[in-house]
């Protein structure tokens, strides 16, 4: 009898447990923000007989070619394995435990191999503790709460590639510490808060020690509840909102002491530099209609910085600011076409340095499953305006197919 009462209580207690961590469960592939890309599916799916672990295996790729003509250049093409990636995440012992890593293998996610720099294969690789459905706290390298286009994986972009004010102002990867407090519902009032106190030097950094840190905040309201399928955390309506969306968002990154141009990305400066970063976000989703526009900023006190030992020789932080508009519309029969407008505006510290820029986009994207697996055509011209008086134009089309799990 005593045997029986023992198998009835642990049979009890396990069930309690398991009704704990079901909603954990439950969410998990949805709510963590550092989760690198948008996907239809949940990847290969491997858990241990006793629930203590859990892995899932997931892949993408991006095959590109590129017809190319740059103002004062000859026409040129280039085929290309943009981007292939393999990720894992899950949870050890505990479903409140998990972990996600992300590896790259295309040379652009690489890089050039230089002497005494390190191999860039790594792009995340972080630890969870997810007390409950609200609370989420990180410890590794993975994507700092900036802009939105940023935020969003690459495998959940409209368009082939990011705009131009991503490439100069975003703040990407670093490492350290995150937190953040979610809060979604789905018909009501909603809201995130993340914050993070990071190296400030980006993903792999082990050249030297660090001086610095950077600080980085960021509020998303949605006031009228929150996107079906984790909408904000991929462009263009595929998931077809029944009813208007919005989110607006605005966060503030302030990198103490940065080492590179760019904050976390960028070549290695000649002096270090306390930067400022601003990033403004509204993204509307409604019946296959989607706009968003994007405001970013990034200043310092001098953004020049000299060599010390050949004062004729220098390097400078991108300091200025530019605005993003997008507009897109997802056909019945999963065709898009995508609208994009940028303008770029730099600071008059470096105007003489570098040209101030606008970039016209024209998409066509065809969803087989939806980001997962999709076959985009882009066509995009971009005018650069030097401080002179010249000009030139540029512009490509590009053909692109994207696969994963």
């Amino acid at each position: 009898m005593k045997k029986l009462v023992v198998v009835l209580l642990l049979i009890t207690t396990a069930f309690s447990s398991a009704q704990e961590v079901k909603p954990v469960l439950k969410d998990n592939d949805l709510k963590l923000a550092a989760l690198p890309y948008y996907s239809y599916g949940k990847g290969l799916g491997i858990t241990s007989p006793d629930s203590l672990f859990q892995l899932n295996i997931r892949f993408r790729m991006q095959n590109r070619v590129t017809y190319i003509q740059n103002d004062g250049a000859d026409a040129a093409y280039s085929g290309e394995i943009r981007r292939l990636r393999l990720r894992f995440d899950g949870y050890v012992g505990n479903p409140h435990f998990l972990y996600v890593i992300q590896l790259s293998f295309a040379p652009g996610d690489v890089g050039e191999i230089e002497e005494g720099e390190n191999i860039n294969i790594i792009r995340d690789a972080a630890v969870f503790y997810r007390p409950n459905k609200h609370w989420s706290f990180l410890f590794g390298q993975t994507k700092l709460p900036g802009n939105r286009q940023r935020v969003n994986s690459s495998g959940a972009l409209q368009l082939t590639d990011r705009s131009i004010n991503n490439a100069r102002f975003t703040i990407d990867r670093d490492f350290g510490f995150q937190a953040y407090y979610l809060n979604e519902n789905k018909d009501k009032f909603s809201y995130n808060v993340k914050t993070a106190v990071t190296t400030g030097e980006g993903r792999n950094w082990t050249k030297s020690a660090d001086d610095g840190v950077a600080l980085t905040g960021k509020l998303e309201l949605m006031p009228f509840g929150s996107f079906k399928k984790d909408g904000t955390n991929f462009e263009g309506d595929v998931a077809r909102e029944e009813k208007p969306k919005l989110l607006l968002s605005g966060a503030f990154s302030q990198n103490n002491l940065s080492k590179r141009t760019q904050g976390q990305l960028g070549k290695d400066l000649f002096e270090s530099k306390t930067t400022k970063s601003v990033f403004v976000d509204a993204m509307v989703k409604y019946n296959g209609w989607a706009f968003m526009s994007a405001y970013m900023s990034r200043s310092t006190k001098d953004p020049i910085a000299f060599n010390p030992e050949d004062i004729t020789e220098f390097n400078y932080v991108p300091t200025g600011s530019g605005m993003d508009y997008q507009l897109s519309y997802v056909f019945p029969t999963n065709y898009e076409i995508i609208g994009r407008f940028s303008t770029q505006k730099m600071h008059e510290d470096i105007q003489t340095l570098t040209p101030d820029s606008k970039q016209y986009s024209i998409g066509l994207t065809k969803y087989l499953w939806e980001h997962a697996f999709k076959l985009q055509g882009e066509v995009t011209m971009t005018d650069l305006d030097y401080f002179d008086g010249s000009s030139k134009q540029n512009w490509y089309v590009r053909l692109q197919l994207e696969i994963g799990i």
